[in-house]
């Protein structure tokens, strides 16, 4: 198999890749949505995993629901923390995934991409308030979504406690799309260099 040639003049590979982002580079709200579709299935297949595995456990321990309630109430803090990291890690690693899938079928700007994903579920949730509010009921936005680990947005869940839980879902999940943005544009670059040989 021949060997292409490589590009002509003094072109460099660099010169290449600013060619192409000025042209194909910027914010794709297409491939954003797709990654946000991802970070919400991921998010929902873990949420159901996990799940599982917690009934799993209490039927393999042979507890009955009052023994398994009555063991959660007894050690509601140790249950409140691990659920909590349990769930920003169920955000970050879905999020990550829906920001690589973004970057990946943008090409360019990863950040943006993953930026972009994060604002789809923002857009999605005050949507969402909206139509809640339009037909007077109280609803579990997040939930409502896709099956989200709950966390519920209605005027008796806004405590600190859970002004901060939400604070902290707002900023794992933008760090997550971000980073996977980023990795999804990384694998193009790798390509870039094989083919233009540099």
């Amino acid at each position: 198999m021949a060997a292409r040639p490589a590009p002509a003049g003094n072109t460099t590979r660099e010169d290449v890749l600013e060619r192409e982002k000025a042209r194909f580079g910027g914010i794709k709200f297409g491939s954003a949505f797709f990654g946000w579709l991802t970070a919400t299935g991921t998010a929902v297949l873990f949420t159901a995993v996990l799940s599982a595995v917690g009934a799993a456990i209490g039927l393999g321990n042979d507890l009955s629901a009052d023994q398994v309630a009555d063991s959660a109430a007894e050690n509601a803090d140790t249950v409140s923390i691990v659920g909590a990291i349990v769930v920003a890690v169920v955000l970050f690693i879905s999020y990550f995934c829906g920001g690589y899938v973004a970057g990946r079928m943008a090409r360019f700007d990863g950040l943006k991409q993953g930026v972009a994903v994060w604002l789809w579920a923002i857009i999605v949730i005050v949507v969402l308030a909206v139509v809640g509010l339009i037909a007077n009921t109280q609803s579990d936005f997040l939930g409502s979504v896709s099956g989200l680990p709950s966390i519920p947005i209605n005027g008796a869940s806004l405590t600190a406690g859970g002004i901060i839980s939400g604070v902290i879902a707002l900023v794992v999940t933008l760090v997550g799309a971000i980073l996977g943005g980023l990795a999804g544009m990384r694998y193009h670059r790798r390509v870039d260099r094989a083919g233009l040989g540099r």
